[in-house]
C-alpha cells in the first residue's frame, strides 16, 4: 500500500511539473496568444505616467528638445545657440549636471497620486534622450551616477509598492537608435567620439538596427525587470520595425514568465502593430476608441498639452477634461494613464497638482463606477461626437446630455457628463429598447432620493438641486430579476 501510494505521488509531481512547463510563455506569437489581461489592470482603469528627465532643464518646447536642438533651422536649435551656445561648446550632455532634483521626494509623488485616485504609476525609466533615469550595468548616463546621483525609478519604485499602488515603467530606449542623428550633420558634440556612447548610434530612422543594438536593448529592458520587477512595461511606437520581431517576443516571453515567478499578473503595452492582438494591452497615444473594444485597452494622455514632460508655456487640461474622458475611455473597456511632468528640480506644477486633485476628488464620490466596472451592452449615447484613434483630442467637450454605462455585477450604472439643469433622458433604458424593467435608481454620492420613470423610449430622470460632485454625475441603477 505504501508503494502505491509513493507511486501516486510521483505521478502527481510528474504531471504538476509537465502541467507548470505548459504554463511557461515561449517566444512564439502562439504561445504569447495564450497570454490573458490580469484583473488588476482591468480593474485599476486609472494610471499615472511621468516623464521626468534632463529634457526638464531646457524646458523649451517639448520633450523632444535633445533631437530638435540638433536639428538645423528648428525652433529649438535657434532658441539653444542663442541661450547657451553652439552645439559643439555647448551640447545636450551638458545639461545633466543642471538636472540636480533638489526637491524630488517621492513620497509626495506617490501621495498625491493616491489622492488622485490613480492605482498605477508608470515613471519612464529611458526616454529617447539615452538617458537612464536608474542604476544600470550598461551606462555610465544615468541618474544614479549623473546628476542627480539617485536611483529615481529604484525609489519610486519602493515607494509605489509601500503606499499599496502598481508599479510600473517605460521603456523608450529603441528610439534613441536615430534620435540624435541631426548632430552629425553640422559641428556638435554628438561627432565628438567621446561621447558615442551617449548620443550613439545617432543613424537615420529608415535604417534597420543593428543586431548589436537590439541585443542591448534586449538586455536593459531585463535588468529593469530584473532589478525593479515591474508589473506595467510600456512601449513606444518604434519597436514595431520588422528587425525587432524576434526581440519583441523574446521579452514578452521572459517578461511574462518572470509573472508567473512572482505569481503577479504582468502587461505589456504598445502601440499599432507592434505585438498581435491578445498577446499584449494596446495603448493609443492622446487618442481614444469609438467604441467598446473587447480586448483592454489603453489611452496615454498628458495633462500637458503642449509637452509631456515640463516646458515653459505648456497650457493644461482641467479636471472635467479628463474626468469625462476617463469615462468615456472605461465605458469602452480601456484605461486611462495620465501623465505629469516635473520640473528639473522634482517639483510637480501647480497646474498638473489642481487637475490631480479635482479628479481625485470626483473618484472618491463616483470611483465605485469606475474602479472594477466592466462594459456594457453599449458604451452610451448622447449627442457629443467622440474623438476617435491615436492623436485625436476631444475637442469638442461632452455636456450633461452625454451618457456613459459601466457595469458591476448586476449593477448598471449610467454617468452624466455633466451636472444636469434639466432632464435626462437615457434611451436604452427606455421600456422598448428591451434592456430590462428598472427596480431602482439612486444617486451616488448622495441620499437624495432620485424622481426618474421609465417610459416606453426612455428613462427619465429629473435634475436634482444639490449633486455630490462636480462636472458628472452617477446613478446607480437595479433592473428587476
Amino acid at each position: 500500500m505504501r508503494k502505491f501510494f509513493l507511486f501516486l505521488m510521483m505521478v502527481f509531481c510528474c504531471t504538476t511539473t509537465i502541467l507548470q512547463a505548459q504554463e511557461r510563455y515561449q517566444a512564439t506569437w502562439e504561445s504569447l496568444k495564450k497570454y490573458q489581461t490580469p484583473d488588476w489592470f482591468r480593474d485599476a482603469k486609472f494610471g499615472i505616467f511621468i516623464h521626468w528627465g534632463v529634457y526638464s532643464v531646457p524646458a523649451f518646447g517639448s520633450e523632444w528638445y535633445p533631437r530638435q536642438m540638433y536639428q538645423q533651422g528648428s525652433d529649438e536649435f535657434k532658441h539653444h545657440v542663442a541661450t547657451y551656445g553652439s552645439q559643439d561648446k555647448f551640447g545636450y550632455k551638458d545639461f545633466i549636471p543642471l538636472f540636480k532634483a533638489e526637491k524630488f521626494n517621492p513620497q509626495q509623488w506617490v501621495a498625491l497620486f493616491k489622492q488622485a485616485g490613480a492605482k498605477y504609476v508608470v515613471p519612464v525609466a529611458e526616454h529617447h534622450d539615452g538617458f537612464a533615469m536608474y542604476k544600470t550595468a550598461y551606462s555610465k548616463w544615468n541618474a544614479f551616477e549623473m546628476g542627480p546621483k539617485r536611483d529615481v525609478i529604484g525609489e519610486l519604485a519602493a515607494e509605489i509598492k509601500k503606499q499599496g499602488l502598481v508599479f510600473g515603467l517605460s521603456s523608450h530606449r529603441i528610439e534613441h537608435w536615430f534620435f540624435m542623428n541631426g548632430g552629425r550633420k553640422f559641428p556638435s558634440d554628438v561627432l565628438d567620439d567621446k561621447f558615442n556612447d551617449f548620443y550613439g548610434p545617432a543613424r537615420e530612422e529608415n535604417e534597420t538596427p543593428s543586431a548589436e543594438y537590439m541585443n542591448d536593448w534586449l538586455l536593459r529592458n531585463t535588468e529593469l525587470v530584473n532589478n525593479y520587477q515591474p508589473q506595467l512595461f510600456w512601449f513606444d511606437w518604434w519597436i514595431e520595425q520588422p528587425a525587432m520581431d524576434p526581440y519583441r517576443k523574446s521579452f514578452a516571453a521572459s517578461y511574462y514568465n518572470k509573472g508567473l515567478e512572482w505569481n503577479k499578473g504582468v502587461v505589456v503595452n504598445y502601440k499599432n502593430i507592434s505585438y498581435p492582438d491578445g498577446t499584449a494591452v494596446l495603448d493609443l497615444e492622446r487618442g481614444k476608441l469609438a467604441g467598446i473594444r473587447q480586448l483592454a485597452w489603453q489611452t496615454d494622455d498628458a495633462i500637458g498639452n503642449n509637452s509631456w514632460g515640463y516646458a515653459a508655456g505648456n497650457t493644461f487640461k482641467d479636471a472635467k477634461y479628463v474626468i469625462t474622458n476617463l469615462i468615456d475611455i472605461v465605458s469602452k473597456n480601456g484605461n486611462l494613464l495620465l501623465n505629469i511632468g516635473p520640473r528639473p528640480d522634482g517639483t510637480i506644477t501647480d497646474e498638473e497638482t489642481q487637475t490631480l486633485l479635482g479628479t481625485g476628488k470626483w473618484l472618491e464620490v463616483n470611483g465605485e463606477a469606475i474602479y472594477g466596472t466592466r462594459p456594457w451592452k453599449t458604451f452610451g449615447e448622447g449627442p457629443t461626437e467622440s474623438a476617435s484613434g491615436s492623436f485625436a483630442d476631444q475637442k469638442k467637450p461632452f455636456t450633461a446630455q452625454d451618457i456613459r454605462f459601466t457595469t458591476k455585477g448586476d449593477i448598471l450604472y449610467a454617468i452624466a457628463m455633466g451636472l444636469p439643469a434639466t432632464n435626462t433622458t437615457v434611451k436604452a433604458l427606455g421600456v422598448k429598447a428591451g434592456n430590462g424593467t428598472i427596480a431602482s435608481v439612486e444617486m451616488v454620492g448622495s441620499t437624495e432620493k432620485v424622481s426618474w420613470s421609465q417610459q416606453a423610449d426612455a428613462l427619465g430622470i429629473k435634475p436634482s438641486k444639490n449633486y455630490p460632485s462636480q462636472n458628472a454625475v452617477t446613478y446607480k441603477i437595479s433592473l428587476k430579476k
